[in-house]
């Protein structure tokens, strides 16, 4: 079953958290499934989730999402869901395994990167390893960033 609005298997992002790529070196990514409620689902089919601060922690070896927001559906009555509650990650037991040696062991942190529906109509959560940046990290890639879009700007142009 394709995501309802979609063209021809193409992903319906939700959510995107855009800052990730800023403030952290991404190493390595993931693709978890989510564990979530009839109304959770029904709300991030609306295209109303953020991301932006929130983050993946091991607890009892088992994956959670944490400080997400899907805001609730409005008609879900009693029926409705927490808005910031702890999700459960769907990961292979081997991938929990890495994820957390490297947290632990490399001071790594897990980010959430975007919230999507995938060609079969599943929400999914592409997760990453990154290590933060420091402040001359980032004033590193402002600089390339501005310079990219100067160069471009110069090829255009002249044509």
């Amino acid at each position: 079953m394709a995501p309802k609005g979609s063209k021809g298997g193409a992903f319906k992002t939700v959510a995107e958290n855009r800052k990730a790529r800023f403030n952290y070196e991404i190493l390595d990514t993931f693709e978890a499934g989510l564990v979530l409620t009839g109304t959770e689902v029904k709300s991030l089919r609306e295209g109303k989730a953020n991301i932006a601060e929130s983050y993946a922690s091991d607890e009892d070896g088992e994956m959670w999402l944490i400080n997400s927001y899907l805001p609730e559906y409005l008609q879900g009555n009693r029926f409705n869901h927490e808005p910031r509650r702890r999700r459960k990650l769907l990961l292979g037991r081997r991938e929990i395994n890495r994820l957390r040696s490297a947290v632990n062991r490399e001071g790594m942190t897990l980010i959430p990167l975007k919230l999507y529906f995938n060609e079969r109509g599943l929400a999914k959560l592409q997760l990453a390893l990154g290590k933060g940046k420091k402040a001359h990290d980032k004033r590193e890639t402002v600089k390339k960033r501005d310079w990219n879009r100067e160069k471009s700007r110069l090829l255009k142009q002249l044509g």
